[in-house]
């Protein structure tokens, strides 16, 4: 594939998934929490993340591919020092997401199907946190490919 076209999904990976973990935390978040009562905030977020999470998996995968994809062609030695911050960056997004869809997630959905709001609402915690640390590891690493040119 060519280089262009690599770095162009791998641009639109990122923009999606940590433009998508903004909106949640600092627009969705706030206003869920204003205008809905806690079993329909939980019901909401579980709606969300049912649309959400599937894509950001694809793009976890499509962002892998391309990275590591992009790297080979410059070749790991030659790389900037930031390419490869970036890089470590991005595997420990996608490690810290698999465990927020393959544990949290399943445990959200769960607890708001029985209606267990105590036990939803701290799987939806887990959640959040895990949003802000990606949210800030994708702010840094999206520095890092910047300082990496």
């Amino acid at each position: 594939m060519p280089r262009s076209a690599l770095l162009f999904l791998h641009l639109l990976g990122a923009v999606t998934w940590v433009g998508g973990m903004f909106f949640a935390y600092f627009c969705l978040r706030p206003a869920a929490a204003e205008l809905l009562e806690p079993p329909q905030r939980l019901k909401l977020w579980v709606g969300v993340f049912s649309r959400f999470l599937p894509v950001v998996a694809g793009l976890v995968l499509i962002l892998l591919a391309t990275g590591f994809s992009l790297m080979a062609q410059t070749g790991f030695k030659n790389a900037p020092i930031g390419w490869h911050v970036m890089q470590g960056l991005g595997i420990t997004m996608a490690v810290v997401f698999a465990y927020l869809y393959g544990v949290l997630f399943p445990r959200l959905r769960r607890h708001s199907a029985a209606a267990e709001w105590p036990a939803a609402a701290q799987a939806l915690n887990g959640i959040r946190q895990l949003v802000a640390f990606n949210l800030t590891l994708g702010v840094v690493t999206v520095a890092a490919a910047v300082a990496g040119r």
